[in-house]
């Protein structure tokens, strides 16, 4: 009897299986190449393929496309994905005052008090301070991205690179690397670069207090970790299943959910075999003119997304 979460970005798409005792039985992390309906299907069915005896009791979806996940699985619960890591986060330790989160796209703060989320922030709109950004790096370098902290920890000294914009960053690491730097001290000035950015921005005004966490994707990265204590002038814990935080969350509100209802509304894995197909059209009951998404399962209409008033959303699939 476990429990799925499913986290459904514009980088990646996670899953994740928790048991009763919120052990982490298994996990999935899948590129979403903009195709998160097709991501949802290949991870369910390489669960089923390594777990052929599970029963899922409870499903929660998180992420950018927990709308659409929810509608293709037939969730318990839709939650944002503040507060899954939040949840997720004090599952571990219920004294964590603090969550700093980046993705593949967009990074985020989370100030905890007392158990209880009682702020955050979130930077969606510039690539610098993301974990696409550094790939992007990490391949111009022609250094693996796994080895990318590592780097960052041989080097003696820093590099000042501008962290405030992607393209100006990447301007004067090139810059840096024509003056004679060497890839250690340019990777560290980065990491150091992507820490000032986030503080200044996404950090900006919010009382930072150990203990600390740092999720993510990105926290894999030592280099960053260890350009966030410099900076803060504390230890920055990096959980075990950092990159899965947002996933595990949800499964674990999921639990909840169902514990109080007493049935799932997860549709299970048959779905893998199903035709999923999206498509839109524009609503023209008032002058929003929605785009809405209409999600067919095999020839049934399952569900419809994006209009603002509920008209479309709030129907019952057929």
């Amino acid at each position: 009897m476990y429990y799925l979460g499913v986290d459904v970005g514009s980088v990646s798409t996670d899953l994740a299986l928790i048991d009763k005792d919120m052990n982490l039985i298994d996990s999935l992390y899948l590129r979403t190449k903009g195709r998160p309906i097709n991501a949802i299907q290949e991870g369910l069915k390489l669960l089923k393929d390594k777990n052929s005896n599970m029963e899922i009791a409870a499903a929660g979806t998180t992420g950018s496309g927990r709308h659409i996940a929810s509608t293709i699985i037939g969730a318990d619960i839709i939650k944002n994905e503040i507060t899954a890591h939040a949840v997720a986060a004090l599952e571990i330790d219920r004294d964590v005052k603090t969550i700093l989160e980046i993705g593949g796209q967009d990074s985020k703060i989370i100030i905890l008090r007392n158990g209880v989320v009682t702020d955050f922030a979130m930077n969606t709109v510039c690539a610098a301070g993301t974990g696409s950004f550094l790939d992007r790096q990490a391949e111009r370098l022609e250094i693996p991205i796994e080895e990318f902290g590592d780097y960052a920890l041989k080097a003696n000294t820093s590099v000042r690179i501008a962290g405030r914009c992607a393209v100006f960053a990447e301007s004067d690491m090139i810059h840096k690397q024509q003056l004679g730097y060497n890839d250690s001290e340019i990777i560290r000035g980065l990491c150091e670069a992507m820490v000032r950015n986030y503080l200044n921005n996404v950090g900006k005004g919010k009382e930072i207090v150990p203990k600390v966490f740092f999720q993510g994707g990105v926290a894999a990265n030592k280099g960053i970790k260890a350009a966030f204590e410099n900076a803060l002038g504390f230890e920055v814990i990096v959980p075990k299943n950092h990159g899965m935080m947002g996933a595990i969350g949800a499964a674990i509100i999921a639990r909840d959910a169902v514990a109080k209802t007493g049935r799932t509304k997860f549709k299970g894995f048959d779905l893998t075999d199903s035709k999923l197909v999206s498509t839109s059209f524009e609503c023209d009951g008032c002058s929003n003119k929605c785009e809405v998404v209409r999600i067919n399962e095999n020839e049934n209409i399952i569900g419809y997304l994006g209009d603002r008033c509920g008209k479309w959303s709030n129907k019952i699939a057929i």
